[in-house]
């Protein structure tokens, strides 16, 4: 996919797209094409900064609401009802909403600085059964800082930022591996603890 020819022929629908598709779970390249979108303005100002970080703010955020929505009336059901066939029973399901329910907020908002985070944390936390309102509250203040972030960045980087997006994309993935290996090792060692710490907190059954 040529993101930096679909910026220059579709401009912000292709920020609204890419954004939007990533934000929802598609993994496409909507932090690139943000990147690409304020590289070219900043080089050619055939589209303006503010509008790039309008357009990216309203696809994040809508995108990511969509994907939470998916997440709670399609995932949620799903694993209650096949999960046990991929080792995903009912103590893992609690231990799942248990940590998204007391660190939901800190996941969704600074999940949208990591790659893998960004384009899955709103379907884990809907299917997790995360509170919507604090979902939209920390999506939106991630999705805004986001966009303001990289929109300026790049605008005022311009084409030497575009030059140094593969580098910068890797660099966020490496970081995005090392933090899942590290965060899969911490519940691993705590799982007894938050199960227990789920189950105390959910009794009996989910519904």
């Amino acid at each position: 996919m040529n993101v930096d020819h679909l910026v220059s022929s579709l401009g912000y629908w292709a920020v609204l797209l890419l954004v939007g598709a990533e934000s929802l779970g598609v993994p496409l390249p909507g932090e690139t094409a943000l990147i690409a979108a304020g590289a070219f303005a900043g080089e050619t100002h055939h589209l303006n900064p503010w509008a790039i970080f309008a357009v990216a703010s309203v696809a994040a955020i809508l995108g990511d609401n969509i994907g939470f929505l998916i997440g709670d009336k399609g995932g949620y059901p799903l694993a209650r009802r096949y999960g046990k066939k991929v080792r995903l029973d009912e103590r893992k399901l609690k231990v799942g909403r248990y940590v998204f329910d007391r660190y939901g907020g800190k996941v969704v908002f600074f999940g949208r600085f990591v790659s893998v985070l960004r384009t899955y944390a709103a379907f884990l936390a809907g299917a997790s059964r995360m509170r919507w309102r604090r979902f939209l509250v920390a999506n939106a203040a991630g999705g805004i800082l986001w966009s303001g972030i990289y929109t300026l960045a790049s605008y005022e980087a311009s084409s030497t930022l575009r030059h140094l997006s593969g580098v910068i994309d890797l660099s966020l993935g490496l970081a995005a591996v090392a933090a899942i290996v590290v965060a899969l090792l911490l519940v691993r060692h705590s799982t007894a603890k938050l199960s227990d710490k789920a189950e105390m907190a959910y009794p009996g059954p989910l519904e």
